[in-house]
């Protein structure tokens, strides 16, 4: 008799966002993935946070301008009573202060509402996985306002990382995902996560998000 198959878990989202116009299309798009659950829909980060609670929930994609509580309050919020919350922002905006301010607040994504179904679906799962992605974009913009901001590069790591480490966050920083970097590197993504550990507990780091912003500083990226 063969073994049953285990079946995947599904994510549990919750989509915010003030327009119901954009909400309601977002989340039904959202719910035809296979491994998609839109849970809730909120239309404020207060509703969020109630959506929260209720539980569980794996992951909000999250607009920041809304009433009543904006989503990088809302955000923010999350990291402290529910850390294991993932945040993905989306939203028409990229501005330095959006930007930094949703990231700082603990968002692991970042995307503008140009992107479609896909690029929403991928940063929903690696957000769940602990990973980060950014729009293009935003990452063009995060690299120009960090420059800006740290002229002075390469005083940003502490000096106890091994080459292999600075490798491994420089290509964060290009924004590989794990396997990229393994192939990249020619090794394995075990050995890679070993890596990523490592350097996130020696440079202070909380996420692959945090490693970009880092990696920019550092001057290599």
């Amino acid at each position: 008799m063969s073994e049953p198959t285990e079946t995947p878990q599904r994510l549990r989202v919750v989509v915010a966002d003030d327009q119901a116009a954009v909400r309601e299309p977002l989340a039904a798009v959202l719910g035809l993935s296979e491994d998609i659950d839109v849970v809730a829909a909120a239309a404020d980060g207060s509703e969020v946070l109630t959506a929260v609670a209720a539980g569980p929930v794996d992951v909000v994609l999250m607009d920041l301008r809304m009433p009543v509580m904006d989503g990088i309050e809302a955000t923010r919020r999350l990291s402290e009573e529910y850390p294991e919350v993932a945040v993905v922002v989306l939203t028409t905006f990229a501005d330095d202060d959006s930007i930094l301010g949703a990231l700082s607040a603990g968002a692991r994504g970042y995307l503008t509402k140009n992107a479609g179904r896909q690029d929403i679906t991928r940063a929903i799962r690696a957000a769940a996985a602990g990973q980060s992605v950014l729009d293009r974009e935003v990452q063009d913009r995060l690299l120009a306002t960090v420059r800006t901001k740290a002229p002075v590069l390469g005083q940003a790591l502490p000096a106890d990382l091994t080459p292999r480490e600075r490798e491994v966050l420089m290509l964060i920083g290009q924004g590989l995902p794990n396997r990229g970097i393994a192939e990249k590197l020619f090794i394995s993504e075990a050995t890679v996560k070993t890596h990523i550990n490592n350097l996130f507990a020696k440079a202070g780091i909380r996420d692959r998000a945090d490693a970009v912003r880092r990696a920019i500083e550092a001057g290599l990226a």
